[in-house]
């Protein structure tokens, strides 16, 4: 007991919920990889796969876990410059899967960038916030320099993986409000943002469908996608075309032949047909196998999360890891909700897996890595409740971690913006 408490160190709520979605995604994705169980003819293959690479991402949780947050303001420096040199590379010789460039081998290995620009920009941006707050609010400054960091790697997000790109922005937006930046300037800039993504759109429909632009590769894909959501064509059902639209149908097929408790585990039908049913649409499967219930509990589980988040953040003394959690926990979160809408036909389709459900490989590292600074901060929440019940500082035997973990920090959270 004494060893599993010195490893799985940090908030135990934060551990059950990782616990309960790697469940979740053990017993789903087996599941929903019969495709290619069926393409390989290993019928172990994709869930042996898929669980050592979620043990993989637990051992990253547990490192960074270990790692005292203050040191994680330090990581942009780093972060922001490779992910944009990747993303950089990714547009002119990544991997195309589905008509995209998301992906590049390196060393063997393929990855997909924009996972590591998105860590990049809620680092950044958490530290940032952090170092412009005064008693008036965020310094004005702030805004100029979240900018400077978070739109260069956005606009090279967006032309291989527009809704990541959209998430990514909307949690920067979201952040900003949360790190008190002046309501006059948000109005100011995003008023002309939102008659710009009008304009936006209308031009989208109007570009012609046979452009060979390089970057304008993708806007047939997004033509299409918001052409079927906003004008939907009623179409009877026995005149339906599964074949075109494949995803949408068999998606809206699994969540229709549910019911209150699915089909139970392992007896999905729509598995077999649904592209990337273990992946973009792995919520889908989770509705018909598990039902209204599944799906209630797996909703419930990331607001759990989230609502876990809020509260670490409000025992915080220092603005920076309130940030990093409450930009952590609002990334992940928000993209469940995308992946969920899209799976229940409440959204265009869009490319974003379920974390920590989803089959993957980057995305899984990633958002292992994300637990894993919230649970950092977990721990120093739980230092600062130490402290306070004992004022005279920790006890003796804890001396040592101490030296590790202090709570007055030599990257003094306190330092003011323009000291920085």
């Amino acid at each position: 007991m004494d060893l599993i408490k010195s490893i799985f160190k940090g908030d135990k709520v934060i551990w059950i919920i990782f616990g309960l979605l790697c469940v979740i995604s053990i017993i789903e994705v087996f599941s929903a990889a019969s495709t290619l169980t069926y393409k390989t003819g290993d019928h172990w293959g994709p869930i042996k796969h898929h669980s050592t690479l979620l043990l993989m991402g637990l051992g990253i949780m547990i490192l960074v876990h270990n790692i005292p947050y203050k040191w994680f303001k330090l990581a942009p420096i780093v972060l922001l410059p490779l992910s944009g040199i990747l993303l950089i590379a990714v547009s002119l010789m990544g991997v195309m899967t589905n008509g995209a460039a998301r992906w590049m081998t390196l060393f063997g290995f393929q990855f997909q960038p924009s996972e590591l620009g998105k860590m990049a920009v809620v680092m950044a941006v958490a530290l940032i916030l952090s170092k412009g707050q005064t008693e008036e609010g965020a310094n004005p400054s702030a805004f100029k320099y979240i900018l400077w960091v978070s739109l260069p790697i956005i606009l090279l997000i967006m032309p291989e993986n527009l809704s990541t790109a959209g998430l990514l922005f909307g949690v920067v937006i979201l952040m900003m409000f949360i790190g008190r930046i002046s309501n006059k300037t948000m109005v100011k800039f995003l008023a002309p943002l939102f008659i710009a993504g009008i304009l936006g759109v209308g031009a989208l429909m109007a570009i012609p469908k046979d452009t060979d632009i390089k970057f304008l590769h993708r806007f047939e894909t997004w033509q299409a996608r918001v052409d079927k959501f906003f004008f939907p064509v009623e179409v009877p059902a026995a005149k339906y075309d599964t074949n075109k639209d494949g995803q949408v149908a068999h998606a809206r097929i699994a969540v229709a032949t549910s019911n209150i408790l699915g089909k139970g585990p392992g007896n999905s039908v729509q598995r077999d047909f649904l592209s990337q049913a273990f992946s973009d649409f792995i919520f889908a499967i989770v509705i018909e196998e598990l039902g209204l219930v599944g799906a209630i509990i797996v909703v419930a589980l990331y607001i759990w999360l989230l609502i876990r988040v809020g509260k670490l953040a409000r025992k915080c003394k220092h603005p920076f890891p309130i940030f990093l959690i409450l930009g952590i926990g609002l990334l992940l979160v928000s993209q469940a909700l995308l992946n969920m809408l899209v799976a229940v036909g409440l959204f265009p389709v869009t490319g974003q897996p379920l974390p920590l459900i989803s089959r993957g490989g980057t995305s899984i590292f990633i958002n292992c890595a994300y637990m894993g600074m919230i649970l950092s901060v977990s721990r120093y929440v739980a230092r600062l409740e130490q402290e306070d019940e004992n004022p005279l500082g920790v006890i003796a035997e804890n001396a040592e971690e101490e030296a590790l973990y202090p709570i007055s920090e030599s990257l003094n959270d306190d330092t003011t913006f323009e000291n920085y």
